[in-house]
């Protein structure tokens, strides 16, 4: 089963409920994925006893120049301007060159199919690292890291998610909004909880949020997290949409320091295990039944 945990917005607590949540699964066949490869954060909760570091590459036109007559087509294809053609004029003194962006590049390859010369073939280039570790509370990790200044990380969510335990329970940590990386990440789980927090910002994002889901076809249920600040806005709103309420965690200290210490609350409050545990149960069923 593929639980992803996702929201409308930064802050809301996404890293915090899968990492308890995982935690709180003892008896699974467990594997917790940490999609948000912008800033990847789930390992800092967990004390991890094996790493394994594997680069991901993306693939990139390589022009040869020899061969290239600088007619442009290439430059014409590319939809996202990572192509610049400067034409050969021989009386004017220009030779003809071919610039290229690869941060700007999609991979596509459409132009090597348009390139009249097969001056164009198919590279490669890293884009950022995938991670596999153990923890020693027993969970199984892969988080991948994006390098800095890359456009997109759609290649990478993807290369992450292609380490999925074939059976088990699989938790996805996903980043926040409702972009592509977030549509990668979400994509073919079994259930997703948003999770937010009962401000406006909170509301409005979740809204967002929903649309979204709604659109994927994924059953959802949503968790409050700090409880108790803010208005009645998102609870509001969750009744008269019928949007279970799957758990509410409250605005308290305790949950704070923990979460300032990067320990894991459920780690220091036990109670709390189970609660994460039933709100499990309740998923299964409903995914199962």
């Amino acid at each position: 089963m593929i639980i992803s945990i996702a929201s409308g917005k930064g802050g809301t607590g996404k890293t915090t409920i899968a990492v308890n949540l995982a935690l709180s699964l003892e008896n699974e066949n467990l594997q917790l994925l940490d999609c948000d490869v912008e800033e990847p954060n789930a390992h800092i909760f967990l004390n991890l006893t094996e790493k394994e570091v594997n680069h991901v590459y993306t693939t990139v036109p390589i022009f040869d120049k020899l061969k290239c007559n600088f007619c442009g087509e290439c430059s014409r294809f590319c939809q996202f301007n990572a192509i610049f053609v400067i034409g050969k004029n021989p009386e004017k003194g220009v030779k003809g060159d071919v610039i290229h962006f690869p941060e700007l590049c999609h991979g596509c390859m459409g132009c090597m199919l348009v390139c009249p010369n097969d001056a164009i073939s198919e590279g490669q280039r890293i884009i950022g690292e995938i991670i596999k570790a153990r923890a020693d509370q027993g969970i199984d990790l892969v988080y991948g890291t994006l390098n800095i200044g890359e456009a997109m990380a759609v290649p990478l969510v993807r290369a992450v998610k292609r380490e999925m335990l074939k059976n088990g329970t699989v938790i996805i940590d996903s980043p926040p909004g409702t972009s592509c990386p977030v549509i990668a990440s979400v994509k073919d789980s079994d259930y997703c909880i948003l999770v937010t927090e009962p401000t406006p910002f909170g509301l409005y994002d979740l809204k967002i949020a929903v649309k979204v889901l709604r659109k994927l076809e994924i059953p959802f249920g949503v968790v409050i997290n700090r409880s108790g600040i803010g208005d009645r806005g998102v609870y509001d709103y969750c009744n008269e949409l019928g949007i279970e309420i799957l758990l509410e965690i409250p605005y308290l200290k305790e949950i704070a320091e923990s979460y300032s210490k990067g320990v894991p609350f459920v780690n220091q409050m036990e109670a709390w295990k189970s609660r994460f545990s039933e709100i499990f149960r309740e998923i299964k069923e409903e995914v199962m039944g």
